[in-house]
């Protein structure tokens, strides 16, 4: 498997967790603020590594004040973004250096394979700060492991799609 097949595979997982996560805060009567607003971080980080990624401004704040259901529409309209974006990814572009400045106002550049797979595993860890806000406020959080998606079949009916 080539990278970019890999990292399309993770951006597939992190889009359906991302489904996930937003509904366990759907269900949840009166879900923990602190977890709403870190599904807002998931969401508005998202948007900003893929403005940077394609060399635009974000339209949302990293730390966005977000409802839950707004939270729902970006993460939907990101998964369908990051689509996108992987369909004119080459593997030579995921070595491409991408400038950009970071939220302490420091210069960095980061290959687009380093960015895309620091956006994984940044919305993981984020997800499981979430699924711990929920079971601590006495919700079932949703079980987004990535062996589960793949368990379920869920990565493997999606590619075919």
């Amino acid at each position: 498997m080539e990278v970019i097949d890999h990292l399309r595979r993770l951006f597939t997982y992190d889009a359906w967790a991302n489904h996930e996560t937003v509904a366990s805060l759907e269900r949840a009567a009166a879900a923990p603020q602190s977890a709403v607003r870190r599904m807002a971080h998931v969401v508005g980080a998202e948007v900003l590594w893929l403005a940077r990624l394609e060399g635009r401004r974000p339209s949302l704040a990293v730390w966005p004040e977000l409802a839950v259901e707004e939270c729902e529409r970006e993460a939907n309209g990101l998964a369908a973004a990051w689509r996108r974006y992987f369909e004119s990814l080459s593997e030579a572009a995921l070595a491409r250096r991408v400038a950009y400045v970071n939220s302490k106002g420091e210069p960095w550049e980061s290959t687009a394979g380093d960015v895309l797979t620091h956006v994984a595993l940044h919305s993981a860890y984020h997800r499981g700060q979430i699924a711990s806000d929920l079971r601590a406020a006495g919700f079932e959080p949703a079980y987004t492991d990535f062996i589960h998606a793949v368990r379920q079949g869920f990565l493997e009916r999606r590619e075919e799609s």
